[in-house]
């Protein structure tokens, strides 16, 4: 699977554009905010239907217009597919996959692959456990349609729940009709924590042996654990029982305390929590192994190898680590951003340079 060709219209900075590109390794290089970023935010959001750098899609019109327009060409198994995303300032976003609109966000997620790796993502060892659920969600939702059904039903039900909750003062008027959302809760609840924990098992195998091939040369070895790390239980009745025994510290809240959205994933070094324990450089290599098995088994479970976003993550890595991530990416079509070329770039295979000033490339 690879980007064949995108087109930018009034998008962020770019009045128009027209880039071909190769299948191998892709480097957009040049100095901060001249369009490097909102490149990798234009193919993200043609896989998932959404940025993911702001929750305010507006903003991704050029100022002073009022639509834009994003359209990527990508090839998939030896067949071209187009997926075409237009905003407005006033209606509602229209995607097109292959010239036909489609009315569900489920209906573009799982066709084109990507993974992305910014800066950021070296904080989610040590960052809040949203990230981490982040984390576990998009690449879920990438390869499990019914995995992104059942997400997108639990959110709806929850926020009925959770508007319940806030609405009604009278606990027994609550009770009886509150039953039948915690039901529904409950049913996707466990569905979802079910298929995280298969998840993080198999993502397990994939980080345990990568983490040891990146780490070869320490002088510890450095057995890299993940454990899923649920917020409810995950059998019907005790669910039901605890939503029921937490009801009254729910009103109060006028918010659901119990269930999947409270998940975590617990990573550790050796035994030892990274989050809490780790020193910097072990937490900056548990992420690059984190997103290393998240490539290598997001190809194996589709059958295609997703396309690769580097966002400036190259400057965040040391030497080593920049090298150990070079060697993991010539089998992906990569699109990296830099600020300027340095040696391991540059020795990276099979690569093309293009400099991005002022919105435009060459």
């Amino acid at each position: 699977m690879h980007v064949k060709r995108l087109l930018l219209r009034d998008y962020r900075n770019y009045e128009e554009l027209s880039l071909d590109m190769k299948e191998g390794i892709n480097i957009f290089y040049g100095d901060n905010a001249q369009g490097k970023t909102n490149l990798l935010e234009a193919v993200f959001f043609c896989a998932t239907g959404r940025s993911h750098r702001t929750t305010n899609e507006k903003e991704c019109i050029r100022h002073g217009k009022d639509e834009t327009l994003i359209s990527l060409v990508y090839e998939i198994r030896g067949k071209e597919e187009k997926i075409d995303i237009s905003l407005k300032k006033r209606g509602r976003k229209i995607i097109r996959v292959n010239d036909y609109p489609i009315h569900k966000i489920s209906e573009l997620i799982g066709r084109f692959h990507v993974v992305v790796f910014s800066p950021e993502d070296l904080s989610i060892i040590k960052s809040s456990p949203l990230l981490r659920r982040k984390f576990i969600d998009m690449e879920l939702s990438q390869m499990d349609a019914v995995y992104l059904h059942d997400l997108q039903q639990y959110y709806h039900v929850l926020k009925q729940r959770n508007e319940l909750l806030k609405d009604t003062g009278d606990r027994k008027a609550l009770t009886d009709t509150i039953f039948a959302w915690d039901r529904q809760l409950v049913y996707y609840g466990i569905r979802i924590m079910k298929r995280r924990e298969a998840f993080v098992k198999k993502l397990e195998e994939y980080t345990a042996r990568i983490h040891s091939e990146i780490t070869a040369g320490s002088k510890q070895k450095e057995i890299m654990t993940i454990r899923y790390a649920p917020q409810a239980p995950m059998e019907e009745e005790t669910f039901l029982e605890a939503l029921e025994r937490h009801l009254d510290r729910d009103m109060r809240l006028g918010n659901t305390g119990d269930g999947p959205q409270h998940d975590d994933m617990i990573i550790s070094l050796n035994g030892v929590e990274v989050r809490t324990y780790g020193s910097q450089g072990q937490q900056r290599t548990s992420a690059l192994s984190l997103k290393l098995a998240e490539l290598q088994m997001m190809k194996d479970e589709t059958g295609e190898a997703p396309v690769l976003l580097l966002d400036d993550v190259m400057s965040e890595l040391d030497r080593q680590r920049q090298m150990q991530l070079s060697a993991y990416i010539k089998d992906h079509q990569t699109i990296l951003t830099c600020t300027g070329v340095e040696d391991s770039i540059r020795s990276l295979p099979d690569c093309d340079l293009y400099h991005v000033s002022e919105g435009r490339i060459l």
